[in-house]
């Protein structure tokens, strides 16, 4: 009988302490999730921007991808906003997003017919 009763009490310890450490430690979805900055993807292909309506923070990286054959840029259509400068083929270069929240309009500056636009909210 003292045996179990002893049995039981350690049981009940390890139980508690467990339950107390599970509370002070955040899950590593939310540790990750909270701490992983964001970024957002922009893939250029078939000569066009996808998506053609990038949404983003200010500041908030963007990520350019380029699978076409050819090199490509995304360039703000006011000067001095924001270049990726050329990107070759499979290559990803990236910029911030203005500060400032608004729409901006982008082309590829090599390729002007490829348009798009920079939401920043």
């Amino acid at each position: 009988m003292a045996r179990r009763h002893v049995s039981r009490v350690a049981a009940s310890v390890a139980a508690g302490l467990m339950m107390s450490f599970a509370a002070t430690v955040p899950s590593l979805s939310a540790a990750s999730a909270s701490t992983a900055p964001a970024v957002v993807h922009v893939k250029i292909a078939n000569f066009m921007f996808m998506p053609m309506v990038v949404k983003a923070h200010p500041g908030e990286l963007i990520e350019v991808t380029n699978k076409d054959a050819v090199a490509h840029t995304l360039t703000s259509s006011k000067p001095k906003l924001f270049t990726t400068g050329n990107i070759g083929h499979n290559q990803t270069k990236g910029f911030h997003a203005p500060k400032k929240p608004g729409t901006y309009h982008f082309i590829c500056f090599i390729h002007q017919f490829m348009t798009g636009t920079l939401v920043v909210k």
